[in-house]
């Protein structure tokens, strides 16, 4: 795959900037191991140009001032401009990380627009004022939220526009201006949104991109000029996140890992299971962090659910991103690869059971066979970790208490399903210690908020709560 895209500038200011080095990050297909294209490796001075003219744009300039109205008349021409370069967008994400076009121009190239369109909604539906009775003496006082400042955003590479416009859209609603890191492994499909802000005109210096890797990370977090950051990656980072901002005393929002389960009561329909599961669990060749990565079973269903699981898994399309007909693509990189190769051998080697896993796979690229796991000790590492690949682990259970247990025995608490009997299922699901859970299915909605408990994050994305986390609040007492 030879897709060769130069980002050699950084955007800040509602202007292209030559960096501060001549550091890069080349990215690699791979389906092939062809170069992709590079991008400019943000340095610390380069981050603090970005910073400026975020702060400025705050400190100074119409966005935070504006009404949301105004705002949200803003984020609507992003969305259209956004929606004009909608298939661009995705074949630069196919390109970069390998995600099946069935999958990229819905992720990259049409939720990003819904997402900006839903917050321009509720732009449109907000107050910044509201009065409220005193209850001490007579009268009324004002609540009132304004925006934090300038917000870090620090996008993930697994579905790199879907997740910044998760960020970015109530961010903006909010009135903050904002510094976009995105991940290595995807620096290219970010300038699209640069390069639509130009277009349409948008003010100056609210939206400001610069790409790198850790370094370039840990001087944005760093910044003093930073109010709030906005992170989705690995609970370790997030916990580094989460202590660094502590000591400023600014806030996070970090959607991190998990290690979801799926559970099945004997009420299921299994035909619906296991449709459900098909993108549940596998969507994105396992590299989603909702994905429901452990099935449980009732004991006396469990050999007909493992051996339905094995042929979902042996059914699954793996091959090509460019074929329409791909469900399944490679793996985002070389390191990847070896982690998820590495958890699997060390599950078989620690006596789990290895089945599926055998399907036919291209010559090259960072391709895994979709695998389900049984045996394995609830303790151990494949049925604790984050797997990151297509890896379904399946426990057997004897009573609901059980499954409960099991499905509450991970630091992880971030989605999960219950699938049976609709009033069984939600009994079951109010006692699942997770942010999100799907009763028959899982299927998360804008309009709910979304985030994890545990080692899974802090604060919500999704629905209005994602823009009150972007704003402080002011009591104003008379």
């Amino acid at each position: 795959m030879t897709f060769t895209t130069v980002r050699d500038r950084i955007f800040a200011g509602g202007e292209w900037h030559a960096p501060d080095t001549n550091a890069q990050v080349i990215v690699e297909s791979p389906v092939d191991y062809s170069e992709v294209g590079r991008a400019v490796e943000g340095s610390a001075a380069d981050v603090d140009l970005a910073v400026r003219a975020a702060r400025e744009a705050f400190d100074n300039g119409p966005w935070p001032r504006m009404s949301y109205a105004e705002r949200a008349d803003w984020i609507d021409k992003l969305a259209d401009e956004l929606e004009r370069r909608g298939g661009e967008t995705a074949d630069l994400i196919t390109a970069e990380i390998g995600q099946p076009v069935r999958l990229s121009r819905p992720w990259g190239g049409v939720r990003p627009v819904v997402h900006l369109r839903y917050y321009a909604k509720l732009a449109r539906e907000a107050a910044l004022e509201q009065e409220r009775p005193n209850m001490g003496r007579a009268g009324t006082s004002i609540v009132r939220r304004e925006p934090l400042g300038v917000a870090a955003l620090i996008v993930p590479w697994n579905h790199p526009q879907a997740s910044m416009t998760l960020k970015l859209s109530p961010a903006l609603a909010a009135g903050c201006t904002v510094v976009i890191k995105p991940a290595p492994e995807t620096p290219l499909d970010i300038f699209n949104l640069a390069e639509a802000t130009t277009a349409i005109g948008f003010p100056p210096g609210v939206i400001n991109i610069v790409p790198g890797g850790r370094e370039t990370g840990q001087a944005l977090i760093e910044h003093e000029g930073i109010d709030k950051i906005g992170f989705t990656g690995s609970s370790a980072t997030g916990r580094h996140i989460a202590a660094l901002a502590g000591s400023r005393l600014i806030p996070v929002t970090l959607e991190l890992g998990g290690k979801s389960a799926g559970i099945i009561l004997e009420s299921a329909d299994l035909d619906s299971v296991f449709e459900s599961l098909r993108v549940a669990s596998f969507e994105n060749t396992g590299q989603t962090c909702a994905l429901l990565s452990r099935i449980l079973a009732p004991r006396a269903m469990y050999d007909t659910v493992r051996d339905r699981l094995v042929d979902l898994a042996r059914d699954l399309r793996v091959g090509d991103p460019l074929d329409e007909q791909t469900e399944m693509g490679p793996l985002v990189s070389r390191r990847i690869y070896d982690r998820v190769t590495g958890m699997i051998t060390a599950a078989k080697d620690s006596g789990a059971t290895l089945l599926a896993g055998d399907t036919q796979l291209p010559d090259r690229g960072y391709y895994v066979a979709p695998t389900i796991v049984t045996d394995a000790a609830l303790d151990s590492a494949i049925a604790q970790d984050e797997v990151f690949g297509p890896v379904v682990l399946l426990h057997p259970y004897d009573d609901v208490d059980e499954a409960v247990r099991i499905a509450n025995g991970s630091r992880y608490g971030l989605a999960g399903a219950v699938y049976g009997d609709p009033d069984t299922a939600l009994e079951v699901a109010r006692r699942i210690e997770t942010g999100s859970i799907g009763i028959n299915g899982y299927r998360p909605d804008l309009a709910q908020p979304y985030g994890g408990y545990k080692d899974s994050g802090l604060g919500r994305e999704f629905a209005p709560e994602a823009i009150w986390s972007y704003q402080e609040v002011k009591s104003i007492w008379r």
